[in-house]
């Protein structure tokens, strides 16, 4: 056991190295920050991977989102009895009534995939085409933004890039636009592919190969140290890291791995065999939270979409992700530099389509897709969604709810730029103006 818990250890602080490291900014700036912040920290998650209006703010099935969203307590019975039980609220008060919840709002343009409204979501953008999955966006990030438009300069330990899957996403902390890219990123961290029972045995026991496979992984490991080596002068270096922030890091993963082998992540909610990927996920943010405290963080969840396949199970993970968000924001407000000076913004990436497909689940229901295409055929209930802002009073509208048509996808960057006070420095054009944002509204 010794010597498995010296590898993880070790193995930390190379994964360390590999995902998640500040960036050493360079010398010299375009822009300074002038605008006053309304808050100095923001949360952004991106809810639980297409959910349709219907089960959410609608209530179709009733109040889904029990934790989230006020009224309507019962749930369809044939749902209901499908379910996993849960623990209470952990909040005192349903979360909308703490901000301002859109119940119209749009994700209007681009096909309703899931890389395509993550990359809307964390540039402001829409994009009109099927993406490459494997380059980084065409548009900077909101982390980009962040970084490097503040003043003084933040580092990427203040700002966090948290995914429930590894897949193509690590590519969306930074963009290929022209004067900003990796230097200006965030640190990313897929949890739930790292810290977890497939993670541990992948990394915790060892195989021994022969001496041919032995020398392809000599190469291999050469080949990624000099990758990870490089300076910022080496032109396209990716991440770098401060000495001290490193460390910081390395002890931090470093103390989750060992976390998780000796069993203290296996319940950490008290939700039992209800704990998902989703909950684990926004487990692991508020983890980020309370170490680091960071004044920019994206988190998504994506459990949501076995709706493909099975619609009752897609209630069940949606009530989860409802769950996760009140988690999440009772975190925050306990945790010293976050509270009363946090802002909240949840949103689903897109819709779901209002017809379902062939496939029936235990309870006769029909599994559903998002189908609406970028030239705007196809289902256009996959583009309605919501949006919920919450924050202190003295910042954030508080109990209000916003039922017609009001706002859209490519406003979230706009605003998260004004809440933290250098919306009025990035180079026009690349955002949609904050003063002509729907989502103005939410603030006081």
């Amino acid at each position: 056991m010794t010597s498995r818990r010296n590898f993880i250890k070790k193995t930390g602080l190379v994964a360390a190295g590999a995902f998640a490291m500040p960036y050493i900014l360079p010398s010299g700036r375009l822009f300074a920050a002038t605008g006053a912040r309304k808050a100095n920290h923001v949360v952004f998650c991106l809810y639980a991977g297409g959910v349709r209006n219907m089960e959410s703010v609608q209530k179709a099935e009733g109040n889904l989102m029990r934790c989230v969203l006020k009224g309507n307590e019962t749930i369809t019975p044939d749902i209901a009895s499908q379910i996993d039980i849960l623990p209470s609220n952990p909040l005192p008060k349903r979360l909308q009534e703490y901000g301002t919840l859109y119940k119209n709002f749009k994700y209007k343009e681009g096909p309703t995939g899931h890389y395509n409204g993550h990359t809307c979501a964390v540039t402001g953008v829409y994009t009109t085409a099927d993406l490459n999955i494997k380059d980084h966006p065409a548009n900077p990030t909101v982390f980009e933004y962040y970084r490097k438009h503040n003043s003084p300069a933040k580092t990427a330990l203040n700002s966090w890039w948290i995914s429930n899957q590894l897949g193509p996403y690590p590519a969306l902390n930074f963009s290929n636009y022209a004067g900003y890219g990796a230097q200006y990123g965030a640190n990313f961290i897929a949890p739930t592919s790292l810290l977890s029972v497939d993670g541990y045995d992948v990394l915790g026991n060892m195989k021994v190969f022969g001496s041919q496979e032995q020398a392809a992984i000599s190469k291999m490991q050469s080949f990624m140290n000099y990758n990870f080596r490089k300076k910022f002068h080496d032109g396209d270096a990716g991440v770098i890291n401060t000495e001290s922030e490193t460390l910081q890091l390395q002890q931090f993963i470093t103390d989750s791995f060992n976390k998780a082998v000796s069993g203290q992540f296996n319940d950490p909610w008290g939700a039992g065999a209800s704990m998902n990927n989703d909950m684990y996920n926004i487990f692991f943010a508020e983890e980020i939270i309370k170490q680091f405290k960071p004044e920019l963080v994206v988190v998504n969840m994506q459990d949501v979409d076995i709706c493909h396949t099975n619609f009752t199970q897609y209630c069940n993970n949606l009530r989860k992700a409802d769950y996760s968000v009140a988690h999440l924001w009772n975190t925050i407000q306990s945790t010293p530099g976050m509270a009363n000076d946090t802002i909240l913004i949840v949103a689903p990436e897109h819709g779901r389509n209002l017809n379902g497909n062939t496939i029936l689940d235990i309870n006769g229901r029909n599994a559903l897709d998002h189908t609406a295409n970028v030239d705007n055929t196809g289902d256009q209930t996959a583009r309605d969604i919501f949006c919920l802002v919450v924050g202190p009073d003295t910042v954030v509208v508080q109990d209000q709810e916003i039922s017609g048509q009001s706002g859209e996808s490519i406003e979230i960057i706009p605003a998260i730029s004004n809440i933290l006070g250098y919306d009025s420095d990035i180079p026009a054009g690349l955002l949609k103006n904050f003063n002509s944002c729907d989502l103005q509204s939410a603030f006081i």
